[in-house]
């Protein structure tokens, strides 16, 4: 997915789980989502992957199907996936037809993303045993992959489902299908998944502390294991999610952020799901020093981009924003407005033609805008008229001309 629309380079989009404090109205919280998507749409970001989740009070979109479904009819452009589709939640065969019907809606602007399930929660409630999720979500992943070659029909006995002559009566509409993605934190698990198959992959990992320095050793699991199953090791399918804030400057970024960022960090990871609360001083200004956090200014941001693709030992697809409410509506919404305008052509070579034209013209207005001083006084003189004194300095190129 380097490669977008008329641009190169890398691709950018979010990756909405979504994180919504509680207390809040939720009605009004999934349309703000729907509302962050269609703006994302217009300032020309490439992807968004909407989550899937059923318990804890924060994550509140537990169909990225039916959101995804809402978002083809308010978008033109941009691609929607899940991120992710818990896979031993459901039945491979209705996770496959479901999304090539989303293919079909969308005409190609659907994505699946995989996964074995993030919350804790969500498997203890359907009785699920943590240590089956990551074994479930290979064999799931494995039936829909051979379902969407639509050849053979799939027979396929496990403990938890079972395919009889099972085939899909509509092809996907992409081809060979749609893209999908596994999403890769720490474990092994989602790299070697992905790369048995030759997918994509969401480095979710990134964003924690030590996951900028282990993403060359992540993709080199990806290369392993795709060499052993006879697969191309594309880095341009591969998608690190970071959080992220732009402002102006980098102190006015970390301000708009700072009371929202604890919020969350301490009532949902902390309080809600157990993580051990953090010993920092200042965690926000702490991870925007190690790279899981990029909150500033465009330079600022870009910088910290640069850094990732270091870290990557050779670079990485696409880069996605960890859709948060750390700063207020209008401060989230320009955050993005000032990625697009100025940290995105960064990235995609959008900006070298103009650079280079600008450059050009610079270094050839003597002789191309001079001229242009002789000709404009001529039209006056042929017209009768004395040309404005004031002509000369107003005129582009002509200090150059007067100079000769």
């Amino acid at each position: 997915m380097a490669q977008t629309g008329n641009h190169k380079g890398l691709s950018f989009g979010i990756f909405l789980a979504p994180f919504h404090r509680v207390g809040e109205n939720p009605t009004l919280a999934m349309a703000r989502d729907m509302e962050l998507i269609e703006w994302i749409d217009e300032l020309g970001f490439d992807e968004a992957w909407i989550g899937e989740h059923h318990s804890a009070g924060w994550e509140t979109i537990a169909s990225p199907e039916i959101f995804i479904g809402a978002a083809i009819e308010r978008t033109r452009y941009i691609r929607l996936g899940s991120g992710v589709t818990s896979l031993p939640y459901h039945h491979p065969l209705m996770v496959a037809n479901r999304f090539v019907q989303l293919d079909h809606m969308s005409r190609g602007r659907t994505m699946l993303g995989c996964g074995p399930g993030a919350l804790p929660s969500d498997a203890y409630m359907m009785g699920i045993e943590p240590s089956t999720q990551r074994p479930r979500m290979e064999e799931a992943l494995a039936a829909i992959m051979a379902l969407l070659k639509c050849e053979e029909p799939v027979t396929m006995k496990t403990d938890w489902f079972e395919l009889k002559e099972a085939r899909l009566h509509l092809a996907p509409y992409s081809y060979p299908h749609f893209p999908i993605a596994c999403a890769s934190t720490i474990t092994p698990s989602g790299m070697i998944a992905a790369g048995k198959h030759g997918l994509g992959v969401l480095s979710i990992g990134a964003g924690i502390p030590g996951g900028p320095e282990m993403l060359g050793k992540q993709w080199g699991i990806y290369e392993e294991t795709a060499a052993k199953h006879g697969k191309t090791a594309d880095r341009g399918k591969w998608r690190v999610v970071v959080n992220a804030h732009i402002a102006e400057d980098d102190e006015q970024a970390l301000r708009e952020v700072h009371a929202g960022e604890r919020r969350e960090t301490v009532t949902y990871f902390e309080d809600t799901l157990g993580r051990p609360p953090g010993r920092a001083d200042d965690p926000l200004r702490d991870g925007v020093k190690m790279g899981t956090t990029l909150v500033g200014s465009p330079d600022t941001v870009a910088k910290g981009i640069e850094r990732l693709l270091g870290f990557s030992n050779g670079g990485f697809g696409g880069v996605l924003f960890r859709a948060h409410e750390w700063a207020t509506r209008e401060q989230t919404m320009r955050s993005y407005e000032l990625f697009a305008r100025y940290v995105m052509p960064r990235f995609q070579g959008s900006l070298d033609t103009i650079v280079n034209s600008n450059q050009w013209a610079k270094d050839n207005r003597k002789g191309i805008f001079g001229p242009n001083v002789a000709a404009v006084k001529k039209a006056f003189t042929d017209a009768g008229r004395e040309a404005p004194e004031e002509f000369r300095a107003r005129t582009p190129g002509a200090r150059d001309v007067a100079n000769d």
